[in-house]
């Protein structure tokens, strides 16, 4: 099955980014919301994880804030974002096992690159990443 590209608008993009950025010690978390199948707003999410430079856990209280803030604006679950500060832009095992929105893309911004953040979208089902191309800007 081929999946076509997903666009990512640059003020997406650029957020997400710059998110990343802040936080080089411990992964970012949080949602993107969008308005028929375009991705319009950021919502970030603080990461609950015990470990959180290198897993992340979408702190419960503030992802429902976000998914009701979601519905408000008549915005549907686009994708959840993370950040992998040390790691590749690749899902890791616990990122499989821990996906629990297959229809949502998932996210991961590398700051593993000398100099250049990397990120990619992929799509997570029964512990199983399917990559998406990403078109960002």
């Amino acid at each position: 099955m081929q999946i076509s590209e997903i666009h990512i608008p640059r003020k997406i993009t650029n957020q997400l980014l710059h998110l990343a950025q802040l936080s080089p010690e411990t992964e970012v978390c949080g949602l993107i919301g969008s308005l028929n199948g375009i991705p319009n707003h950021c919502y970030p999410v603080d990461n609950s994880a015990d470990h959180p430079e290198n897993r992340f856990l979408l702190d419960p209280k503030q992802q429902i804030a976000a998914m009701g803030q979601m519905r408000k604006n008549g915005e549907e679950l686009f994708a959840i974002y993370h950040s992998h500060p040390t790691a590749p832009a690749f899902p890791s095992k616990i990122d499989l096992e821990m996906a629990s929105y297959p229809e949502a893309l998932n996210l991961i911004i590398s700051l593993n690159t000398k100099g250049v953040l990397e990120m990619r979208g992929f799509r997570i089902a029964e512990q199983k990443a399917t990559e998406v191309p990403l078109i960002l800007g």
